[in-house]
């Protein structure tokens, strides 16, 4: 459940007032100058950022930028923040405080306090921002879900949706396979994670 911070003052909060918050493990991010402020994240859902994290760095061109949590202020004021589980940004890392641009692509895992706040609140906020690739995770404890939307005409639209052991394929920000169930199983999750490779052409084994 997101909560309100006991000593968030009135007026509008903006990102240099982050600076105050406590190193306890919370997310501390901003709506519009009040403090949003959500738990620590399970084992699950750290396992599921370190998986993606590391999937994503091999498949990434090297000019693209891979961050867990990265902050991302939305608005020129700084009073909208937010932290991504993971986003890839096409651009030079900022000389100081946060991102200011949009990532090429942003994921958020689900936890049980975010089910709203990632499907419909983040939704809405990271495609006014100009977001163009949005995955959401959901590590379920019998079948891993990914949702990936992509921005049309500011609005995101659903273009795949998979689960289990079936193989996610897109094409942006970059070429990447997928298999959802391996950001959470025990096992090989490292030769698994990018479902079984392409079977070769029979005739061009026969040449």
């Amino acid at each position: 459940m997101t909560i309100r911070h006991p000593e968030t003052p009135e007026r509008r909060l903006t990102v240099d007032d982050l600076e105050n918050t406590p190193d306890d493990g919370r997310r501390y991010e901003l709506v519009d100058g009040r403090l949003d402020v959500s738990p620590a994240p399970e084992p699950v859902h750290t396992r599921v950022s370190h998986r993606l994290g590391f999937h994503i760095s091999t498949a990434a061109p090297d000019e693209l930028e891979i961050g867990e949590g990265p902050g991302i202020d939305l608005n020129a004021e700084r009073t909208h923040h937010r932290v991504p589980d993971l986003a890839v940004f096409d651009c030079e890392l900022p000389s100081q405080g946060y991102f200011n641009v949009p990532p090429v692509l942003a994921v958020e895992i689900v936890s049980p306090e975010s089910v709203l706040r990632d499907n419909h609140t983040k939704r809405q906020e990271y495609a006014a921002f100009g977001i163009p690739s949005y995955w959401i995770i959901n590590p379920l404890a019998d079948k891993v879900g990914l949702v990936e939307l992509r921005l049309e005409n500011g609005c995101y639209q659903e273009v795949a949706q998979v689960h289990g052991e079936d193989v996610f394929e897109t094409e942006l920000p970059f070429p990447v396979r997928l298999v959802p169930h391996w950001l959470t199983a025990s096992g090989p999750w490292k030769k698994q994670i990018g479902g079984a490779p392409e079977p070769e052409d029979t005739q061009d084994t026969q040449r």
